[in-house]
């Protein structure tokens, strides 16, 4: 099975497609285990959390075929932490967006347990911050480094420090989303370059990376960009659809 990464934006029934992979993969899981429609965990940690989870919910339901799956939406707060009960007895999870720092933090206490999952063979689907915690050192959300800005800030306000914290684990590299649409290359190129992380893949809005046992896969109208080090600097390269 496969970590499904996607950089945000799609949120339209026209974006369906990008969602289908997981889908199929959740659903080839259910069928090993003897059930005929797919259980899928669907994660939102958001002010609007009950709007976002359902909205999500749905979006993978439409990317489905056949019987169609069985939806458990968690909804919850900044702050609050989810419990083992949300990705219990599935045969897929779900986390979409928000502030990433509220998401990394509702789902720590339940790292342990997402790693085992997809090890056992259970897709993860990450939107924007959910893709984002994927790593196994995730990005924040700041905007300088070492007081230097590296990425767009708000006029007239400065931005935090970039800080790194644990992720779940289910990619050595780092993910930053957003990229093309929100000027975000040049923070994950000052974080490459800088030491922060060993080496990121930035993911553009209604684009999916799809990592498995084979090569690196992208879905969608955008691009997945590799930024590395090298001698002297970093080396960037994209990854087309």
């Amino acid at each position: 099975m496969s970590v499904h990464l996607i950089g945000g934006g799609a949120t339209t029934g026209a974006d369906a497609p990008l969602y289908a992979p997981f889908v199929a993969e959740a659903a080839l899981r259910a069928r090993l285990e003897g059930r005929t429609r797919p259980r899928v965990a669907v994660i939102s940690l958001h002010p609007e959390a009950e709007e976002k989870a359902a909205a999500l919910g749905e979006l993978l339901a439409e990317a489905g075929s056949g019987p169609g799956i069985e939806v458990h939406l968690t909804a919850g707060r900044p702050g609050e932490p989810i419990g083992l009960g949300a990705i219990a007895d599935v045969d897929g999870i779900a986390v979409g967006g928000g502030v990433v720092e509220d998401v990394r933090a509702g789902l720590e206490p339940v790292f342990g347990e997402l790693r085992r999952l997809v090890a056992d063979g259970v897709p993860y689907l990450g939107v924007s911050a959910g893709a984002m915690i994927a790593a196994e050192g995730s990005l924040g959300s700041g905007s300088r480094i070492g007081g230097v800005v590296v990425s767009p800030e708000d006029p007239g306000e400065a931005g935090d420090e970039l800080e790194i914290e644990a992720g779940i684990g289910l990619v050595d590299v780092a993910i930053e989303v957003h990229v093309a649409e929100r000027g975000m290359l040049s923070r994950l190129v000052a974080a490459v370059e800088s030491g922060l992380v060993a080496g990121g893949l930035g993911v553009d809005e209604r684009t999916a990376l799809i990592v498995g046992d084979g090569a690196l896969r992208v879905e969608g109208k955008g691009s997945v960009w590799r930024v590395v080090p090298t001698e002297g600097g970093v080396l960037v390269s994209t990854i087309g659809t």
